[in-house]
Parts: structure tokens; sequence; C-alpha cells
């Protein structure tokens, strides 16, 4: 709906990238998607969620580089997986309940920026893997195809062909890190020097200038709403 209201003033995208569910925005503002087949994977995903992860796990807002982020969660012998690199210094992490628990009580006693992501499941980890059948079945039937708008993927961090957005795709945006600091600096690299986060609650406006800032970048990024 914010991307249509940037077009309804003139404002066309040169280029997408999304977040998570997010990327599923942006297939549909590419042209990769329609919009029912992008409100089916939306739904039917956040069904799958909740009847196969929710009250497994959770996820946690660090403030660390992710290198650091993976170098301390090592200590829990995979029971906590680095979920998404949202910059430079930005990093979120997922999975048991219990070893979020102690990371978060160790990493406030280091005086460590760290805030709970208000969810009871584990995205981007290994939970996932329980709900890999279930995706694929319920949207086997979409029917992606090449985008008019490049779309960057923060599944690989690269420029891809969209027709390759199926049910086994979605699967993999679920299960891997989201790479949001690779595909910015892809972007950056391909020349594209103004982002908008089109979200009616920018929390990404700031990992994504502190990219551009990390690069050495000259970029504009802005926020849609409040």
């Amino acid at each position: 709906s914010l991307a249509g209201l940037w077009r309804s003033v003139g404002v066309e995208p040169d280029a997408v990238m999304g977040h998570s569910q997010g990327e599923i925005a942006a297939a549909c503002v590419a042209g990769a998607l329609s919009l029912q087949d992008a409100a089916k994977v939306v739904a039917l995903r956040s069904q799958a969620i909740a009847a196969g992860l929710a009250g497994r796990g959770g996820m946690v807002s660090v403030a660390l580089p992710a290198d650091r982020a993976r170098e301390r969660i090592a200590a829990w012998d995979g029971a906590i997986s680095v979920a998404a690199v949202n910059g430079p210094g930005s990093v979120v992490v997922s999975g048991d309940p219990g070893a979020l628990d102690e990371m978060v009580a160790q990493l406030e006693g280091e005086e460590i920026r760290v805030r709970r992501v208000p969810v009871d499941y584990a995205s981007h980890s290994a939970h996932v893997e329980a709900i890999r059948e279930e995706l694929l079945k319920v949207l086997a039937d979409i029917a992606p195809r090449s985008s008019r708008v490049p779309f960057y993927s923060t599944v690989s961090g690269e420029l891809i062909d969209t027709a390759g957005l199926d049910a086994e795709y979605w699967y993999r945006n679920l299960r891997q890190t989201v790479e949001l600091e690779a595909t910015t600096r892809t972007l950056l690299d391909d020349g594209h020097t103004v982002f908008v986060e089109a979200s009616p609650h920018p929390v990404l406006t700031l990992p994504v200038q502190q990219t551009v800032e990390a690069a050495e970048a000259q970029a504009v990024v802005v926020g849609t709403l409040r």
C-alpha cells in the first residue's frame, strides 16, 4: 500500500529489497508476485508458523557486529542462530528460549544493548526445518514471474530473477539468515543512492544508514510513516 502511495506521487522504485516477511511485499511491489499470491504467502506461512513453531522459540535484537555475535552464541552449541544481519553493528538472533534468556542476562551484564522481539518462535533458525514440508505443500501453486523492477534478494545478497520465487524460495527466506547488510552493500555498489523504507513503523533506516556510512558511500535513507 505504501509503495502504491509513493507511486501515486510519481516516485517509482529503481530496485527493491525486503527483510524477512517484508521480502514478500517487495516481490509484490516489483511485479514478481500477484497481490493474491503475495497475500497467500503471508497468510499461509503465518498459519504454518503458528501451528508448527509458536511457543518453542524466541528472537532478540543485539547491538553487535555479526562476527562478534557469532562468537558469543557459539557457547550455546547451536541452540542460538544469527537470524538477521541488519547492519555493521546490528543483528537479530533466534533460538531456544532458555538459551536466549541466558544470553540476554550475560549481555545485559556487560551493558551490551539487547531487545527482545515480541514473538514466541525462532524464525531463521533450525526450528523452521520442522515446517518445510508444510510450506512446500501450501505454497506449491503460486506463480512467480520475472519482475519489471530489479529484485535484490536478502536470502542471497544479490540481484536475482524473480521467476525463481517459488515455494522453496519462501522456505529458504524463512530458514536462512536475512542478509540485509550485504544486500544494502550490493545496491550501493550498483549505484543506488536513495533508500526509502516503505513501512508504517520504520526500524531498518538506522542499520541501512550505518551500512552506508561503513561503506563510505553517499546515500539518502528515509522512512515513510511513523
